[in-house]
């Protein structure tokens, strides 16, 4: 039977229910950040912060739920000291790069969109206000002088504003391509420049109102989408974060700290106990537990001694390990499965949105339009500024700003939807992509069943309870803190004579004259691990069972009806994957499954035609979702996990990924309804512009209703 265990204590479940605030408060801002996968609540995080302030050298200590990290303000510590005195405590902790962590959290390019937004918008009020008094009958005089304070509001805003636009429609010229961006940025300067020179003769109609509310609106679109990007950090450099930044080199005899970038292949390194392989190499000396999550996706532990190979990031649990090198950088295990999600990152890149895809149709026909009017008038009229203003008309009113808020307003809708029922959409393209989804890929542990074995006692008699409760108590193990947390309260353990823990076999203790073993099969005398011996008697087998989550079995049901492929990839033995796969319906599974072999089955899917969901919680998943063309992570994942998937659950019940599915589909049909409106209002609005009859100004009007048309409709999702 497959043990899975989680790998943190917490004594403190009953204050989950704290206040919020408790989880979410502030991290120093400089110091040693660690990431700990395990913690679930607010006893956790008391008893990591009791643990670390109690060290001397230890200032300050706050723990992020939301992101399972802790900030230690720490002097004289290394981040492996903080490491080992958190293991000490039952806490897995590791040292994150703080410096790859900061360069993907900073939201630069959301704030100065929210500023150009704002400018934009307090400028466009003062000249309306202007505006309504040119309206109400003001005389020659005053007129003049309300166009030239608005021309010195608008001409600066919109430099300011716009150029959000103007940059990036310049980047494309000189590439030699048309975008969205072009016709906007011409609509703008050229009202704007009509404006100035109608202002400098006197002339009785300006449009700086239109320009500064054509830019608001567009800005509104252009931040919606933006923030629905950003939530999605590179799950690549989370995972390079991952990696251990020192170990310690022996050479000669003598143990040196140094930087990991200074390892060669040849050298040793001792990997001690509770910390993370820094490199991929062979055991020369030493026995241990080393827990392979990161590969396997199962955190049952493995005992590995001399000459087995043990990958960068796994993590060593029981015993000292002296390691001889045999990749150190981008050769090894942990930097190839960072240069995979890369890889994969970058294809989910190519994926064009809807509004993208228009957009290569509609910029190039809006300029046509345009030069056409302009040209046509002048031969008509002979009168270069009134052909002007009307092919500015034809501009405006067919700037794209329902296009613009035609993806990114029902995605917002959606996304809060979403958000209401526990599901964090991250990727703006994500409901998009869920929307053309056809295969339903799930990871086993930690995904469709709750990660944590459940110790089954009930074929127990009292005395061998109270041996496991003696032996288990001694023990940080994590199969012995499974035992543990299962036995009756009512068990007094065992007070045994002496009692060692023997790295990579188990627990072996002496009570009246007999020897009591618990640990692995072959060491105790029975065929399954783990087992427990007491003296001569027969050893007896220990049995553990997983759990499904909540949800699961319905959520499976709920996809096959609707016409989905759900399957099992899993790095567990074939036979726990099979039996699961039984117990749900007797759906495709794979067991024995490398984070290699995820990342290809997927990509041979994808050459089938096959447009996958992945949903996986561990780091020997976050290649499979990345490669995926849609993917789910539980909120319970670690942090490469959640970067590299589309949307988070952030309860705990599967059920609300079919829901996903359907409100994916149901806004795909709410963007194709809004390009439909955005083509019907061109349809009618383009003709009256072209004749003449539609000034600047009620072409933004007629721009700005056709946006809250689009905007209501996108409401409907909710």
């Amino acid at each position: 039977m497959t043990i899975t265990v989680t790998t943190s204590a917490c004594p403190g479940c009953a204050g989950a229910g704290m206040a919020q605030d408790i989880a979410q408060r502030a991290v120093p801002a400089k110091g040693i950040i660690l990431s700990l996968p395990h913690i679930h609540c607010a006893g956790c995080i008391r008893g990591v912060e009791k643990t670390l302030l109690a060290l001397p050298e230890v200032a300050g200590a706050r723990v992020n739920m939301t992101t399972k990290r802790v900030a230690v303000d720490a002097q004289g510590l290394e981040p492996e000291d903080i490491v080992a005195t958190l293991a000490a405590a039952g806490y897995e902790a590791h040292p994150l790069d703080q410096t790859l962590l900061n360069a993907s959290g900073k939201d630069e390019i959301g704030r100065a969109l929210l500023l150009k937004l704002s400018v934009a918008g307090f400028a466009m009020m003062n000249v309306m206000l202007f505006s309504v008094a040119v309206w109400s009958g003001a005389s020659q005089a005053t007129q003049v002088m309300f166009h030239w304070l608005s021309a010195a509001i608008a001409v600066p805003a919109l430099a300011f504003s716009a150029q959000v636009f103007v940059s990036s429609a310049i980047v494309a010229l000189k590439a030699g391509r048309l975008n969205m961006d072009v016709p906007i940025s011409l609509a703008i300067i050229l009202a704007a420049a009509l404006s100035v020179y109608e202002t400098s003769q006197g002339n009785e109609h300006v449009y700086f109102d239109a320009a500064l509310s054509l830019t608001f609106f567009l800005l509104i679109g252009r931040y919606l989408d933006h923030k629905t990007r950003f939530a999605a950090r590179s799950a690549s450099q989370e995972l390079s974060a991952l990696e251990v930044p020192r170990a310690t080199r022996i050479t000669d005899g003598f143990h040196k700290a140094v930087d990991v970038c200074d390892l060669r292949v040849g050298d040793t390194v001792l990997v001690a106990a509770g910390m993370r392989a820094p490199i991929d190499g062979t055991i020369l000396n030493g026995t241990s537990d080393v827990d392979r999550s990161l590969i396997t996706g199962e955190s049952r532990p493995t005992m590995m001694a001399q000459n087995d190979a043990i990958a960068a990031g796994e993590l060593n649990l029981t015993g000292p390990l002296t390691v001889l090198v045999t990749a150190v950088g981008a050769d090894t295990t942990l930097q190839r499965m960072a240069a995979m999600v890369a890889t994969a990152e970058s294809g989910r890149n190519r994926y064009t949105a809807l509004a993208d895809r228009a957009a290569q149709i509609y910029a190039p026909a809006v300029h046509l339009l345009a030069a056409a009017t302009f040209i046509g008038w002048y031969l008509v009229s002979a009168d270069a500024a009134l052909a002007l203003r009307i092919a500015i008309s034809v501009l405006i009113i067919t700037c794209p700003c329902a296009l613009g808020l035609a993806a990114p307003a029902v995605i917002t809708a959606a996304t809060g939807r979403l958000f209401r029922r526990g599901l964090l959409v991250k990727d703006s393209t994500a409901l998009e992509r869920l929307a053309e989804i056809d295969t339903v890929i799930f990871d086993k542990t930690g995904t469709l069943t709750i990660g944590q074995a459940h110790f089954d006692t009930r074929d127990l008699d009292p005395k061998s309870l109270a041996m496991l409760a003696g032996l288990c108590q001694s023990s940080q193990h994590p199969v012995s803190r499974a035992i543990a947390s299962a036995l009756p309260a009512d068990i007094r353990p065992v007070v045994f004579d002496d009692i060692c823990e023997i790295a990579g076999c188990g627990v072996e203790a002496t009570h009246k004259g007999q020897t009591i073993r618990l640990g692995r099969g072959d060491w105790v005398g029975a065929k399954t691990s783990p087992a427990l011996r007491i003296g001569d008697q027969p050893a007896v087998p220990l049995q553990f069972s997983e759990t499904l989550k909540d949800g699961a079995a319905e959520t499976i049901k709920q996809l096959q009806a609707a016409g989905f492929e759900p399957q099992i990839f899993s790095g567990d033995t074939p036979n726990a994957v099979l039996k699961l796969a039984a117990q749900l319906g007797d759906i495709p599974a794979q067991g024995n499954m490398s984070p290699d072999d995820k990342y290809h089955a997927i990509a041979a899917l994808a050459d089938q035609g096959k447009r996958v969901l992945m949903v996986g919680d561990g780091l020997n998943d976050t290649a499979a979702l990345t490669r995926a063309y849609a993917s789910i992570s539980p909120a319970s994942a670690l942090d490469a996990s959640r970067a590299a998937s589309d949307i988070v659950v952030l309860g705990q019940s599967l059920s609300e990924i079919p829901e996903a599915l359907r409100i994916s589909r149901s806004a795909r049909r709410r963007i194709v309804e809004n390009f439909t409106i955005a083509a019907g209002y061109n349809l009618i609005a383009v003709p009256v512009a072209i004749l003449g009859f539609a000034s600047p100004l009620a072409a933004a009007i007629a721009m700005s209703a056709s946006s809250i048309t689009v905007l209501a409709n996108a409401l409907r999702v909710r």
